[in-house]
């Protein structure tokens, strides 16, 4: 029996001639685009880097903003569930704008309001304001999320995308590094509104480089015709399709179960292990490291060798396993856990996200070359709802206990694993 990678990585090789003559056709954006392929992968990389510089560079601040705003923590923890739940609403809005109108103007209107949304954060006096400040922000941030993923479905197909997921993941794997660290020195020199400042000052630079760098990939030609039915026509073929729908929610609850992380780690790792916000943001800072470095073991070694569906299994089956074991490290069936146990358990969790993540978008994306931008919208929309719904379990027992993360986490990997084997079904499609 042949291996799938092998198949796809030779069927890319007969078919490449055939799609540069198409692309050449197409007309002078994606020419362009390709021409400046360094620079047009380093501003896909800063517009999905975008979402964790977002959540991640105030991660430190949290239980700050729970003195300096008079708030909870379980209402503090909302700021973060609100920017997910616009990221993943606005998502189901631009996809679909950028199949119809092309990729270049939806992103950026998105990048405007982007950064006023993100400047009104620094301002907000109340933990509600803030909140709904959030949700803008997230509705705004989404369309750099959704119409990166399109571009690259413009641009790539079969293993060269599965490739180019990874080499994103690379250049937007720095931001969880270092977002945390510069969000902690940053309170050493200001309070969590200078986070925000920071962020808008980001999302300009963001705008330029789109405006000047970021050419059309979807020429006239190619556009989807029709308003909101025909997207919404769309959407349904694509939910209708088991193994897309498969693929789609085996990413988003391997999401839910690295956010559930993302939204209790701060208080988890400070409140409960004692650790400060600059220790805090090394730990996390190691995480992503992990994360990036598996990301490109996939991309490099795995893709073309190995086909994506046995390394997406490899993937899922780490998380389950740290999970558990978080879980029964944090139940104190091993007798009290110190901080590094639980750290070397977050480790293994996150970096398993780099055979995840990105297999999942591409066989997912694999499955839609005629509708990239709704099937980004539908990727990125249930990713991050599914994490936004995980962020407020994770505080239900109280902030005194690692348990409630450690279960989100492991429910959500058996439920991406569910996904996988029941929907995709990998064995039947070899």
């Amino acid at each position: 029996m042949t291996d799938p990678g092998q198949d796809t990585a030779e069927q890319q090789q007969k078919q490449q001639p055939a799609r540069t003559a198409e692309r050449d056709a197409a007309g002078p954006g994606i020419s362009g685009a390709r021409a400046t392929g360094l620079i047009v992968t380093l501003v896909l990389g800063g517009l999905t880097a975008l979402p964790p510089l977002s959540m991640d560079m105030y991660l430190p601040a949290l239980p700050e903003v729970t003195g300096a705003l008079h708030s909870p923590a379980a209402t503090v923890q909302l700021t973060l569930t609100a920017c997910l739940m616009g990221m993943a609403l606005g998502q189901l809005v631009v996809g679909p704008m950028s199949d119809k109108w092309g990729r270049r103007r939806p992103l950026l209107a998105g990048m405007v309001v982007y950064v006023l949304a993100t400047a009104a954060c620094a301002l907000a006096p109340t933990a509600g304001l803030l909140i709904g400040c959030r949700l803008v922000q997230g509705l705004a941030g989404a369309a750099g999320i959704v119409i990166a993923r399109a571009v690259v479905r413009d641009l790539y197909d079969g293993v060269a995308m599965a490739r180019f997921f990874s080499t994103l993941m690379l250049i937007s794997g720095v931001a969880p590094v270092v977002a945390p660290l510069i969000g902690g020195q940053i309170l050493r020199l200001t309070d969590w509104r200078g986070v925000f400042v920071v962020l808008t000052a980001v999302g300009v630079l963001l705008t330029l480089a789109v405006w000047r760098f970021l050419h059309e990939t979807l020429p006239p030609e190619k556009r989807q015709a029709g308003g909101l039915g025909a997207a919404l026509r769309a959407m349904g073929a694509l939910l209708a399709d088991r193994v897309f729908t498969g693929y789609m929610l085996a990413g988003g609850f391997a999401f839910a179960a690295l956010f559930a992380y993302i939204s209790a780690s701060p208080f988890v790792i400070q409140d409960i292990y004692g650790a400060s916000p600059q220790t805090f943001s090394l730990l996390f800072g190691l995480n992503s490291v992990g994360l990036v470095l598996v990301g490109q073991i996939n991309g490099k070694l795995l893709v073309g060798r190995v086909s994506l569906d046995k390394a997406l299994a490899v993937g899922l089956t780490v998380i389950a396993l740290a999970a558990v074991a978080l879980l029964l490290m944090a139940s104190g069936a091993f007798g009290k856990a110190g901080l590094a146990p639980i750290a070397a358990g977050l480790f293994v969790l996150m970096s398993a996200m780099g055979l995840a993540m990105p297999n999942t978008n591409a066989q997912a994306l694999m499955r839609s070359r005629d509708a990239a931008g709704s099937a980004s919208a539908l990727l990125g929309t249930s990713t991050f709802l599914l994490g936004a719904l995980a962020s407020p379990l994770v505080g239900i027992a109280g902030e005194g206990t690692a348990v409630p993360m450690a279960t989100v986490q492991l429910v959500c990997a058996l439920a991406s694993a569910a996904c996988f084997l029941g929907l995709c079904r990998p064995w039947q499609r070899r």
